[in-house]
């Protein structure tokens, strides 16, 4: 394949989803008990980031998709609203942003439960489509196209992991392991993109594989310098309980020797 056939295929990307009510429900469900869940480990932080996670989500797919850029569509049994497009919108954003900012917070702490909340977030995605076949005919649809911003979004994971390697090269003190971060944010997203391809939510197409491929490289894994950044600046003040640091200078030494052994 050549640059041009890839740019067109690229521009031939149009991630679609089909679902039920009683998908919605459940899932709803699942996400009420893993924020209870966090809530009863006392995972304060990671409970307010999974939050904060379901709000920008939804910032980004109602506010830029769907009303600045107009590239994101919802129909429920083939008509189109106001309020079904903001209702839909409101549970994707929740749910992915949720179970998508726990995952990478998860990771990015080690948590002593990661393997657990793992098992329990992608073993959700792979099952709750097939539990929802009880709901009969999938009558609600999204679908969005990628020209107007894949773009703008390969920009900032560029400036992102570029800003990261030079960091790396310019100090040797501290190590931050990129190829780890990236492996969090191409998993997150490829595994509930894979369970939505292989549960026929999202419909097989020429254009199936690519969509995998470009939206899990691209879409989620863009913010993890970010949010690296960012779990840094929270955690070498506060435990996940919300109960600050010990000792600072302790914490920024282990957090060296887990960084330098991940490295090597």
């Amino acid at each position: 394949m050549n640059l041009v056939d890839f740019a067109q295929s690229l521009e031939n990307i149009t991630p679609t989803r089909n679902f039920n009510l009683l998908y919605i429900i459940l899932d709803s469900i699942f996400i009420f008990i893993l924020l209870g869940l966090l809530i009863y480990q006392k995972k304060f932080i990671t409970l307010f980031w999974s939050l904060f996670g379901g709000i920008l989500y939804y910032i980004v797919d109602y506010g830029y998709f769907y009303l600045i850029s107009g590239s994101r569509v919802v129909t429920v049994g083939g008509v189109s609203t106001e309020a079904y497009t903001a209702l839909v919108l409101l549970w994707m954003s929740l749910s992915y942003g949720i179970t998508n900012f726990a995952f990478i917070w998860l990771c990015l702490k080690r948590d002593k439960y990661l393997k657990e909340y793992l098992i329990l977030i992608v073993g959700w995605w792979l099952v709750a489509p097939s539990i929802s076949f009880f709901g009969g005919e999938n009558n609600i649809q999204t679908f969005r196209t990628t020209t107007q911003y894949h773009g703008a979004m390969a920009i900032i994971l560029v400036v992102g992991y570029l800003g990261l390697i030079i960091y790396n090269i310019m100090n040797k003190k501290r190590i931050v392991n990129i190829l780890l971060l990236n492996l969090i944010g191409i998993s997150v997203q490829f595994c509930w993109e894979f369970a939505l391809l292989v549960n026929q939510i999202r419909p097989m197409n020429e254009s199936s594989i690519m969509t995998l491929l470009i939206n899990s490289i691209i879409e989620t894994n863009l913010g993890l310098p970010y949010m690296y950044l960012i779990y840094l600046a929270v955690s070498k003040r506060f435990k996940d309980d919300l109960s600050k640091q010990d000792n600072f200078i302790d914490y920024l030494s282990k957090e060296k020797v887990i960084e330098e052994a991940a490295a090597n």
